[in-house]
């Protein structure tokens, strides 16, 4: 099968075009065939070797974390897809690979893709849906009424993001340019502030939760805003000791992400904000909620672009440079 991999870690290279053994099924797994795959930050920040601490991957390595397609076999142990199925997924992390003709994918990470949507608008949904919802839903527990501040409204966490707070009763400022205002009014933001002449930290106070997607400096800022016992969830960094466990990292990478987490860990605990890390986590059954809210009219994918397979190295520079409003899809069948 035909595939875009990395044979190393680099800053400045593309992705590699390559002839691909077709992947192994294994019994809990469903083969899919590819129509649409998204493109992520993630995939960047994996190709450059950025996460390589947290996610050692053996290379050469098949990038690509969202996937939109039909399932052409099945695992003798798969009890809720069958060949034909449209299915939409985030593969586990070690199992990533959806630049790519075909992947194989444990069914627990699978959902049904939402009837009402093309494949192309699926693919761009489930790593930055599934982020929204362990952020909001799982750690921040959001209740009606709660004030949420989502960082970077028009990108792709953010777009959706913000229309599940609302969903969930929330009043929800964000940050955006002036071009983005329209976009962001649609989704549902009750505030959006002009990050290039306002400063959020003056404008916002007595906050509940912040999602921050930013750099350090905004993640400083953003604790000025919560209010005591304030949820400030990054997705974005520093890794926590408790991220560490969680994945199960060797006892180092527990001592190194210490160190580089101490100083956001102590200003936010003398605030008594609970400051904590999250790296979303495939989950079909959340998935599953969200193509539930997808068929409902709820949340609506928004998509900047779609490029060919052809193209893949120019999807992820456009990614790159960080002018796309919600998500970037790549096109494979």
């Amino acid at each position: 099968m035909k595939a875009f991999t990395i044979k190393k870690y680099s800053k400045n290279g593309g992705l590699q075009f390559a002839e691909m053994p077709q992947p192994e099924v294994k019994d809990n797994d469903v083969l899919v065939e590819v129509h649409a795959a998204g493109v992520n930050l993630l995939d960047s920040k994996i190709k450059t070797g950025e996460f390589k601490l947290i996610l050692p991957y053996k290379l050469p390595l098949i990038l690509g974390h969202d996937v939109a397609g039909v399932i052409t076999k099945v695992g003798k142990n798969v009890k809720k897809f069958k060949v034909g199925d449209e299915v939409y997924a985030r593969p586990a992390d070690h199992r990533i690979g959806t630049f790519a003709e075909f992947i194989s994918i444990d069914e627990g990470d699978v959902a049904l893709k939402p009837g009402n949507i093309s494949m192309e608008e699926a693919a761009s949904i489930p790593l930055v849906a599934l982020t929204a919802w362990q952020v909001l839903v799982e750690r921040a527990q959001i209740q009606k009424g709660q004030k949420v501040f989502i960082q970077a409204g028009s990108g792709g966490v953010g777009t959706i993001a913000i229309q599940l707070a609302k969903h969930l009763g929330a009043t929800v400022a964000t940050t955006a340019s002036a071009k983005s205002f329209d976009l962001l009014n649609e989704l549902g933001a009750d505030l959006i502030i002009d990050y290039k002449n306002s400063d959020f930290e003056n404008r916002l106070s007595n906050y509940d939760v912040v999602l921050n997607s930013q750099d350090q400096k905004t993640l400083e800022k953003s604790l000025k805003i919560l209010k005591s016992g304030g949820k400030l969830i990054s997705i974005s960094g520093p890794p926590t000791p408790d991220f560490a466990k969680e994945i199960k990292a060797p006892w180092f990478v527990k001592i190194i992400l210490s160190l580089i987490s101490s100083g956001i860990r102590k200003k936010a605990k003398n605030k008594n904000v609970d400051y904590s890390f999250l790296f979303m986590k495939a989950d079909g059954q959340q998935l599953s909620s969200i193509t539930t809210l997808i068929e409902a009219g709820i949340i609506k994918p928004v998509l900047d672009k779609i490029f060919s397979f052809e193209k893949t190295n120019e999807a992820l520079s456009y990614v790159e440079s960080g002018r796309a409003k919600g998500k970037v899809v790549i096109k494979i069948k």
